[in-house]
């Protein structure tokens, strides 16, 4: 079902399939299946979460401005949720924002667009 997943969320990733098996020795952790299925559970307002972090949950509700320089990277291939044509979230900031939405990019950014992700950490740094 993992692999599956995988495949979904990224269709487009042409390393993907010679990526899986590095990440598969995860799925052994004994509490695997019980985490991600609590995390979906929770993430679609099925389950609850950690009375711990309820104070974030709380405040994150308030959706307070973001200031800090910001560049928001989205596959335009993402299975999971595909970047919207209206970014909704530009909203939600006051300091400099940019999207940039990355053509043949799926779901696992870092590791399908690692030029894409150092230049956008670059380009925060250089201001």
């Amino acid at each position: 079902m993992c692999e599956l997943l995988w495949t979904l969320w990224s269709p487009t990733w042409t390393k993907g399939p010679e990526r899986y098996p590095l990440s598969a020795p995860a799925f052994d952790n004994p509490d695997f299946v019980e985490v991600v299925i609590h995390s979906y559970r929770h993430r679609f307002m099925y389950a609850p979460g950690d009375p711990a972090l309820e104070w974030i949950e709380e405040a994150l509700t308030r959706q307070p401005p973001i200031s800090v320089p910001t560049i928001s990277l989205c596959g335009a291939d993402d299975g999971v949720g595909p970047a919207p044509e209206i970014d909704e979230d530009i909203a939600h900031f006051t300091g400099r924002y940019e999207r940039r939405v990355l053509a043949g990019v799926g779901h696992n950014i870092p590791e399908e667009a690692p030029e894409a992700t150092v230049r956008a950490l670059l380009d925060l740094l250089e201001g």
